[in-house]
């Protein structure tokens, strides 16, 4: 039987794709980037930790895989776009754009614990940040011809996780985004899509009780824990040719917690 918490070699290739993805230090953008890499795509993995990140791209060219790093704070709209616009230096065009960070900063409060400062930083990234990139990169991906924009939301915004309340609220607004920029967009050629992942072990869930890693055990179809290995397929596949007449969509990746 297959190890699910090694990385997935999707089925499809991505041979001469260009793509950006967001938040690739770490967890799922890391996982990203490796399995898009292994595809055959140049990938810019873009992150505001420096030293995660170089040390990373380090490690996967060192493995023989395309990668370039490159730093982008989210929350800062100049950033933002000099970070594009390296990236699509280094890679020559964009064909793809994954946006993948995302805070969460409110786990386990209720609505009324949460302030205000707490509640702005998180729609500052997850909300805005997706917005600053994907304006940001527009113009290199109506210049591709095929760009495709894939936006990682969470399955929490789908059954109401309590306790989550600015985060749920911001991956609710990424589905909303992606689906009214799927119809700005389709007349470039231009695919916006959502992938909603349930929990998923990487660093950023760390701090999740045991309680809530059960929960989601429990009531899965397919009853284990979630690891970054099971959505790389369904993210390779929203940015290649096979996936260019579907947009607007939300794809479900949580082992049928969710069955949307």
């Amino acid at each position: 039987m297959p190890d699910a918490t090694q990385p997935s070699h999707p089925p499809l290739s991505l041979a001469g794709r260009r793509i950006l993805v967001t938040g690739a230090a770490r967890g799922l953008g890391l996982a990203f980037t490796e399995a898009l890499a292994q595809a055959g795509a140049h990938v810019a993995m873009a992150d505001v930790l420096a030293t995660e990140l170089d040390a990373q791209a380090s490690r996967l060219r060192a493995a023989g895989l395309r990668v370039d790093p490159v730093q982008i704070d989210l929350r800062d709209p100049d950033a933002c776009l000099r970070g594009a616009h390296e990236a699509v230096r280094m890679l020559g065009g964009l064909d793809g754009l994954v946006n993948n960070a995302s805070i969460t900063h409110s786990g386990g409060r209720l609505a009324e614990e949460l302030d205000v400062p707490m509640w702005d930083s998180v729609m500052e990234v997850n909300v805005r940040g997706t917005w600053l990139m994907t304006t940001a990169c527009l113009p290199a991906l109506r210049a591709s011809g095929r760009g495709s924009i894939v936006n990682i939301a969470s399955d929490t915004a789908l059954w109401g996780a309590p306790k989550l309340l600015a985060y749920v609220a911001s991956k609710g607004a990424l589905i909303s985004m992606s689906r009214s920029l799927a119809r700005e967009l389709g007349a470039d050629n231009i695919t916006v899509n959502t992938i909603a992942p349930g929990l998923t072990r990487v660093e950023a869930t760390e701090y999740v009780p045991a309680a809530r890693h059960e929960l989601y055990r429990n009531q899965r179809a397919i009853s284990r824990e979630q690891v970054p290995a099971d959505l790389c397929g369904a993210v390779a596949f929203l940015l290649s040719d096979m996936s260019r007449f579907m947009t607007g969509q939300l794809l479900a990746v949580n082992g049928g917690m969710v069955m949307h």
